[in-house]
């Protein structure tokens, strides 16, 4: 039987939700956009897809029965401050014109899609929960995952075929540090309807570290976390840097390459001019062939997904951005794009060395 609804919760539905302001530098050329600091973008999470993002792992957290709830602010990157209990969240994720400048600058704008962005979220408030309840103290723990006191690495080599870590977020965060796999494990943990225990049933260490995660938060469910901070590191309300110089350093210190590295090739291989009978982007043909190329690929060169990955992404993002289309064969297309991203996956095989960097 239907309840009948009160006239409280018909007149709160039927009251339609304020409209945010656009902002003035929302329609600025890309050249005066640059040219802002961070601090006067007036950027906040209310109102946008962050504030219902960050409220469904909040609600995630709530179904588990968990008591700890962090908090979540703007910044110019992910992170989680050691010993804090909250999350930065990337500034540009506040609005669609700071997202495509994004990706026009660094060639992608991480957690951008919502699927991806939720798996970024889970991955902080792991940390932030580790910090919460200083589980990194818990000899468990430490046997599990191993000392958070070991130094981060500047770079590290990860191992595809090992079957140690859980595999959530790309090129296998979960090797690269002992926080890092506890936060991986634990966003796979947190994440509705992931059914580790039937992925990982024939992964028994990750399985056993999924197994510690699952009986530690039941044995913390309501309980209050000892540590609760309200701190918000390098917010972006203080940073008085100009996007220019943001994205100057920041291209700097991950090394991005040019965003036209491709270019030529690609525009050899597809086409600007858009077909008449409706021909596929050529975005949308290297999603569907991804998978039989990326192994084919990683056959003949003797190197594993996640340079190919690499690869991948910003040869989409090329595609995109020029708005191409397939032309010839599909068979033609198949072999010329395979050719393609040999030569490209060598070439960054040769500049990398196969290491990632953090």
């Amino acid at each position: 039987m239907q309840r009948s609804r009160t006239a409280t919760s018909i007149s709160a539905k039927m009251t339609p939700k304020p409209r945010m302001r656009r902002p003035v530098w929302a329609n600025l050329p890309q050249e005066e956009l640059l040219e802002l600091r961070l601090c006067d973008l007036g950027l906040k999470i209310e109102g946008t897809a962050l504030e219902q993002r960050t409220s469904r792992v909040q609600q995630e957290l709530e179904r588990r029965g968990l008591r700890f709830r962090p908090y979540f602010w703007l910044s110019d990157d992910w992170f989680t401050p050691s010993g804090m209990t909250g999350c930065a969240i990337p500034f540009y994720l506040a609005h669609p014109r700071l997202i495509r400048l994004e990706r026009k600058q660094i060639g992608e704008a991480e957690g951008a899609r919502r699927e991806w962005c939720m798996k970024l979220l889970r991955h902080e408030v792991g940390h932030a929960i580790d910090h919460a309840f200083r589980l990194t103290r818990r000899r468990k723990r430490q046997q599990l995952f191993g000392r958070s006191t070991i130094g981060y690495p500047r770079y590290y080599r990860p191992n595809p075929y090992s079957r140690r870590h859980v595999q959530h977020l790309e090129y296998w965060y979960a090797q690269s540090h002992p926080d890092e796999d506890f936060a991986e494990t634990f966003a796979v943990w947190l994440a509705p309807r992931s059914r580790w225990r039937q992925r990982y049933a024939e992964w028994p260490r990750a399985l056993r570290k999924l197994e510690y995660v699952d009986a530690l938060m039941r044995e913390l469910a309501g309980e209050r976390p000892p540590v609760r901070t309200r701190a918000r590191l390098e917010s972006v309300r203080t940073l008085r840097k100009t996007l220019r110089e943001h994205y100057h350093r920041k291209r700097s210190v991950y090394a991005v390459k040019p965003t036209d590295i491709y270019d030529r090739d690609l525009l050899r291989l597809f086409t600007r001019r858009r077909p008449r009978t409706g021909r596929e982007t050529a975005a949308g043909f290297i999603r569907r062939v991804r998978p039989e190329i990326v192994r084919a690929v990683a056959r003949w060169t003797g190197e594993h997904g996640y340079v190919l990955e690499h690869v991948l992404k910003d040869m989409l993002a090329r595609c995109r951005e020029l708005r191409l289309y397939v032309q010839g064969s599909e068979r033609q297309a198949r072999r010329d794009f395979t050719i393609l991203l040999v030569k490209h996956t060598i070439d960054a095989l040769y500049r990398n060395r196969r290491w990632v960097e953090m």
